[in-house]
């Protein structure tokens, strides 16, 4: 055992019996089988009900049945799902966890289609009378007003039906081969071996040369396993590109936005200020490479640690920094982290078959799981951070039905933003000299992470798209799209690039481009957070408190623009995007003057 593994095995992990006291639990087993009539009792209730596209017109008690039914069955299958994803996500050799969400991906496979029927008859109904009459329909307006759009975008009914029933041997078995496959993985790394997540989290040593032969070694793994991979990439991005074009959307991108909430012109406002900032980060890359002794940054150097830091960042440090950080905030969220630490919401340390990177997702009631792969430094504390905010969402939603609570990727990383802009604030505030230096590279590689190469993320996901309409891509063609787009957002800021980052990112294989809302939740974030220090010197940060944790809770209900005016934003202002952009380059010329460049 190394001694990353040595210390990884002393990290806590997260506590699943408060579900289930195992895998082969007859509780597990006994609720299975109770989803799996449910989902068979709501297909009677939407045959029974006539919801199908020109089905026949909605009453109350209709609405009440149907909306009823499916937040039922939502609520037993998020308990389920979460409660086997601990195990897939934790071990990915666990043969019976891989069974198990087997039988439950097969079980929950009606749904797909039932939301298609549903969004079709939604569609085709008298919307200004449905929320008239049914108080159920006033609770879901949004759904239903989002749904009347979507059914403008929909196949034929047996069309959408087969859509969704071959989507898990489809793009969806294509995503799961890439999380099986890339969780197993292994480099070769100065006569030992190690799990390819350790190999990326040298990203971060001090030493250059560690750096680069992690580096080395991961690109070799990657190689290694590029025809698979490049298989995935292909079937998952051709079944979305075929299934956007036959629902009419005039390009890839499309079915994103209605996805994630948001319109065209906000897009465009973004990404425009997006590509206005390069220049300026390109200045922060220059000021790294100068601190590092160097000409140019190569792509090992991304992450590399510039400053010093004297403060520990063990992953107890790091829990105590953070739950104090969130109380000088409020009381509320100061208690939220110390529950979930209290309770063992929290997977924290990398292993083999550990799924890489981190997340949060919902457990059942009030409550979340995260997962995330700690390693010695801020950034880590912050990742810690983010989830957390994540799950205090979560718990902000659990009173509104699973449908309300369905949230766009967009509006899904405010809360996780500002929780981290907590306590990297707070970690700037009390540095100084080379801490300060070390902590503002941690914001800095971050928010770097988040602009630019997520928008080359953008660039290549959306070149994808385009070429796969044609034929299949080779694992050489998209090494080299991943190098272009690299190239058109660092600029000549890198001397090195890294061409099998297709490979490595799982959002390529789940959600179409799972990248941009990243983007949109940093600086919709930064937004937010501005006008909480404003709020906090007029003495207003009660008021703030209450309407920011209500903009939370409101995330299913409203779409980005609508919540956005609540807070006196209009996203489709270049000024606003410029405006949060202010407050990084802010940052760099901070950096800039700390590191002497």
């Amino acid at each position: 055992m190394t001694i990353l593994e040595s210390q990884a095995a002393q990290l806590p992990r997260w506590r699943t019996d408060d579900l289930y006291a195992g895998l082969d639990d007859p509780r597990l087993t006994a609720d299975l089988a109770m989803l799996r009539d449910r989902v068979k009792a709501l297909e009677e209730t939407f045959d029974a009900a006539g919801i199908r596209k020109d089905g026949e017109a909605g009453t109350p008690d209709t609405l009440a049945q149907v909306l009823g039914g499916l937040n039922d069955v939502l609520t037993l299958l998020t308990r389920l799902r979460g409660f086997i994803s601990a195990f897939v996500t934790t071990d990915s050799r666990d043969a019976l966890a891989q069974q198990r969400m087997g039988e439950l991906t097969t079980l929950a496979l009606p749904l797909g289609p039932l939301r298609s029927r549903l969004t079709a008859w939604l569609g085709g109904q008298d919307v200004e009378a449905l929320l008239d009459a049914s108080d159920m329909a006033c609770d879901h307006e949004h759904l239903i007003r989002r749904a009347a759009v979507y059914a403008r975008h929909q196949m034929s009914p047996d069309e959408e039906d087969l859509a969704a029933r071959l989507r898990p041997s489809g793009a969806g078995g294509w995503a799961k081969l890439h999380g099986n496959v890339t969780s197993q993985l292994t480099g070769e790394y100065r006569g030992g071996r190690l799990p390819v997540t350790a190999l990326r989290a040298l990203a971060t040593d001090p030493d250059e040369a560690v750096r680069r032969d992690a580096y080395e070694s991961e690109l070799a793994v990657w190689k290694n396993t590029e025809v698979v991979l490049a298989a995935a990439m292909n079937g998952v991005k051709g079944e979305e590109g075929t299934l956007a074009a036959r629902r009419g959307f005039p390009d890839s991108v499309a079915p994103s936005l209605l996805a994630n909430g948001i319109d065209r012109e906000t897009l465009e406002a973004m990404q425009g200020a997006v590509v206005g900032s390069l220049p300026d980060f390109r200045r922060y890359f220059a000021a790294k490479a100068h601190a590092l002794g160097k000409a140019r940054l190569d792509w090992w150097d991304l992450f590399a640690p510039v400053g010093r830091s004297e403060t520990e960042w063990t992953y107890g440090a790091g829990t105590r920094l953070v739950e104090a950080e969130f109380r000088a905030y409020s009381g509320r969220l100061g208690d939220f982290a110390a529950r979930a630490f209290r309770e063992s919401w929290i997977d924290a340390g990398p292993r083999d078959g550990k799924r890489g990177g981190a997340f949060c997702m919902g457990w059942t009631g009030d409550a979340s799981r995260i997962l995330m792969n700690h390693d010695p430094s801020l950034d880590s504390v912050s990742t810690l951070a983010h989830e957390l905010g994540h799950g205090y969402h979560n718990l902000l939603k659990a009173p509104r039905t699973p449908l309300q609570r369905e949230t766009p990727m967009t509006l899904a990383e405010t809360a996780s933003i500002f929780c981290e802009t907590i306590v990297q604030n707070a970690a700037l505030g009390r540095a100084a000299g080379a801490e300060r230096l070390y902590v503002l590279e941690t914001q800095l590689t971050g928010h770097a992470q988040v602009v630019v190469d997520i928008h080359s993320r953008f660039l290549f996901e959306r070149a994808v798209f385009e070429r796969r309409a044609e034929r299949d891509l080779t694992p050489q063609e998209l090494c080299d799209l991943m190098t272009w787009a690299q190239g058109e957002t660092y600029g000549d800021a890198l001397a090195t690039t890294h061409p099998s980052m297709w490979a490595v990112k799982p959002h390529y294989y789940g959600t179409s481009f799972y990248n941009y809302p990243y983007t949109f939740g940093l600086l919709f974030g930064l937004g937010l957070y501005a006008q909480y220090l404003r709020a906090r010197e007029e003495g207003r940060e009660a008021s703030f408190q209450t309407r920011y944790d209500d903009l939370l809770a409101s995330t299913g209900l409203a779409d980005a623009r609508t919540l956005a005016a609540r807070f006196g934003i209009d996203l489709h202002a270049p000024d606003f995007w410029e405006g949060s952009l202010d407050v990084i380059r802010g940052q760099i010329a901070a950096y800039e003057a700390a590191a002497g460049a």
